[in-house]
């Protein structure tokens, strides 16, 4: 095995040439060889930024190059099953932009299939990479507040006016897997059965929905075993926020508005104690949480690690968001069954 991952890229997303490719060509165990784009002017310019050695005009054909071991998709939605299935056919292992599916059948299919190649796959929720978060999640863990009873998280962004009402947007086409609750409502499903390391038993949720039929303002309310709960917002309406805060028994984790992107600056959260009104601020050293996320896939290419953020957990992921989805347009209590994941669970 090389010493350096060879990473091919598909499409020319802005999260691939803002912070992904970057991230790989500073990375200390990857490299980008190619990226393939329907958009070969736009692309000519990534390639020649980041000096990228190959420009593929077909998806087909970046797979199709030997030499790649690894691939990133960052497509609109509706794409990721498709094409994350034909990269495992070419024998490449895949990083998939979140949500990894469109809904947890496409997503029991990518995993099978990966499983089945012998190949990793693994969706790009970098949040979990952030030392911030791997510290808050041990302090949660640990008992640093207690018994942990409420997850609450926000990710809401004010889309364009015009955008909005024009409706010409990935994110607002039913058949592109448009909607917030996938776009950007994955993570505070994410973040609150990751801290309370638990499935929702019930869920509940209301939303306003654009005329095109995706939702575009969500809130959602998920009910835990052992009394615990969670609420998350996401909006293409509101104001910025893009927080979340676990409330325990002894006290309480609340964070700024850039926990799950914090960029590279040092990042912040405060501890309150149960009868504070102020708490106490610890500062994390600034970081780039995508470059470790793609030299942390690297590595369990090479075998070097495990995947940390197992495709089993992204399954479970989408069946909440499936649920949360049925409950907003029913306006109706969802159950969820006992874990029926087909796999065990590792993560």
């Amino acid at each position: 095995m090389a010493e350096k991952i060879n990473w091919g890229v598909l499409g020319n997303a802005e999260i691939a040439r803002v912070c992904v490719i970057p991230a790989i060509q500073r990375s200390g165990n990857g490299l980008v060889r190619a990226l393939a784009t329907r958009s070969p002017e736009s692309g000519g310019r990534v390639v020649a930024t980041n000096h990228i050695k190959h420009l593929y005009r077909s998806y087909d054909d970046l797979l199709a190059d030997p030499e790649i071991q690894a691939v990133y998709i960052p497509l609109p939605n509706h794409l990721h099953h498709p094409w994350t299935l034909k990269a495992l056919q070419a024998g490449k292992h895949v990083l998939c932009e979140k949500p990894l599916a469109c809904n947890e059948g496409e997503a029991q299919e990518m995993v099978d299939a990966a499983t089945n190649a012998g190949l990793l796959l693994m969706e790009g929720l970098m949040y979990r990479f952030h030392p911030r978060s791997q510290r808050i999640k041990e302090m949660a863990a640990n008992g640093a507040i207690g018994s942990i009873y409420l997850v609450r998280s926000a990710f809401c962004y004010p889309m364009d006016s015009e955008l909005l009402k024009s409706g010409h947007n990935a994110r607002l086409k039913p058949d592109m897997g448009g909607g917030v609750l996938l776009d950007v409502g994955c993570y505070g499903v994410s973040v609150a059965r990751w801290l309370l390391d638990k499935e929702p038993t019930l869920l509940q949720a209301q939303a306003v929905f654009h005329p095109a039929g995706v939702d575009v303002h969500l809130v959602g309310s998920l009910r835990f075993s052992d009394d615990g709960f969670a609420t998350l917002e996401a909006s293409f309406i509101s104001a910025l926020q893009q927080t979340y805060s676990i409330v325990g028994s002894e006290g309480a984790i609340e964070l700024p508005h850039d926990a799950f992107i914090p960029w590279e600056k040092d990042s912040v959260f405060t501890v309150r104690r149960k009868d504070q009104e102020v708490g106490q601020e610890h500062v994390v050293p600034g970081v780039d949480e995508y470059r470790l996320m793609v030299e942390h896939f690297a590595d369990a290419v090479s075998g070097k690690t495990v995947l940390a953020l197992s495709p089993q957990e992204s399954i479970r992921n989408m069946r909440v968001l499936d649920a949360l989805a049925k409950a907003a347009r029913t306006g109706s209590t969802v159950a969820l069954e006992p874990d029926t994941v087909n796999v065990s669970r590792s993560s």
